[in-house]
């Protein structure tokens, strides 16, 4: 078997998290690693390490694959990329060239699912709204009405791959499942036993809203006060997505006059939050850090869905986590 020649070029950080000592062993039997692991900014500066490079194994901090750069790599035939969208470094040029594209996106949607998952359980059971008034007054506070997990209606916005994901664990709790998705066919809504709504209907109808849109240019602002104000007395909007897809002002301003509504917020615009945003002090709003995504260990398991498409690679089958160009413009 001739052997493949490649790169990691990626963020250091980024290389020790997701290409451990056993993806960087198993990646070895096939490829000749031909540099020390570069970043985009080492690359930039020595572009000659590119000139024999078949295969590139990146992650977060992947470089810009433009004119230039391809320019400079005249036998790249594939790149494994072990994190989640494509569209920070994927370009015209590059799916010109027909290179060969497989993603880790599946992997870094897991742990997103699973923490969409504990916090639309935990908001059922008005877990967050009981926590802090306990840490704030340190006492018990009567119990108000929550909608709890029996029969309760989750609002998914977005049926990509991680909205997919939050609906198949949401399968073994007796809930009402909603969604919208302009591009979900009714066929495929059936299939996945969720019912399609336009999405103010939806904020007005769920205890619980899960957004997991993509943010693209006609995405940006999507979610406005207008839908927080439809809320429900008591529901909780999740935002695991992208913070920009919120118009946080109008957000912020409907959680100001409707402190019976609660937003669970792991991403922002911008991240973190300004300094003296109201975002970290309104009493109904829960920041965790961006943690959805996966974390120190969960990391290997991206580089581990590389290695296994690497596999299937060299054995020439068809790659398990390939994209497409036409995939990647119209889905998340």
């Amino acid at each position: 078997m001739q052997r493949l020649r490649g790169l990691y070029i990626l963020d250091k950080e980024s290389f020790d998290l997701i290409y451990g000592a056993d993806e960087q062993r198993d990646i070895a039997v096939f490829v000749d690693i031909l540099a020390p692991a570069q970043t985009k900014d080492s690359i930039r500066a020595n572009p000659a390490l590119l000139a024999d490079v078949e295969i590139i194994f990146s992650g977060w901090g992947a470089p810009l694959m433009d004119g230039r750069f391809l320019a400079a790599a005249p036998n790249l035939c594939a790149v494994f990329y072990g994190a989640g969208s494509v569209r920070t470094f994927v370009t015209d040029t590059f799916w010109e060239r027909n290179i060969i594209l497989t993603t880790a996106a599946t992997a870094n949607a897991l742990p997103v699912s699973e923490y969409t998952l504990a916090a639309i359980l935990f908001s059922l059971k008005h877990g967050w709204q009981y926590a802090m008034q306990v840490k704030r007054d340190g006492r018990f506070p009567a119990k108000t009405i929550a909608p709890g997990v029996y029969e309760s209606t989750v609002g998914l916005v977005s049926l990509g791959l991680i909205g997919r994901l939050v609906r198949e664990r949401l399968r073994p709790f007796d809930l009402r499942v909603l969604a919208y998705d302009p591009y979900v066919k009714p066929e495929y809504a059936r299939e996945l036993d969720v019912q399609l709504l336009p999405l103010a209907e939806l904020f007005r109808r769920s205890d619980v809203v899960s957004l997991h849109t993509p943010l693209l240019e006609e995405t940006e602002g999507m979610i406005t006060g207008a839908h927080f104000s439809l809320m429900k007395p008591g529901a909780t909007f999740i935002n695991t997505a992208r913070g920009a897809i919120v118009n946080e002002k109008e957000m912020i301003e409907v959680l100001k006059q409707r402190p019976d509504l609660h937003a669970v917020l792991d991403v922002t615009h911008p991240e973190p939050p300004e300094p003296g945003s109201p975002l970290y002090t309104l009493p109904n709003v829960i920041l965790t850090p961006h943690i959805a995504g996966s974390m120190n260990g969960e990391c290997h398991r991206m580089g581990r869905y590389m290695v296994e498409d690497l596999r299937r690679f060299v054995d020439g089958k068809p790659l398990r986590w390939q994209v497409t160009r036409e995939a990647n413009t119209h889905r998340a």
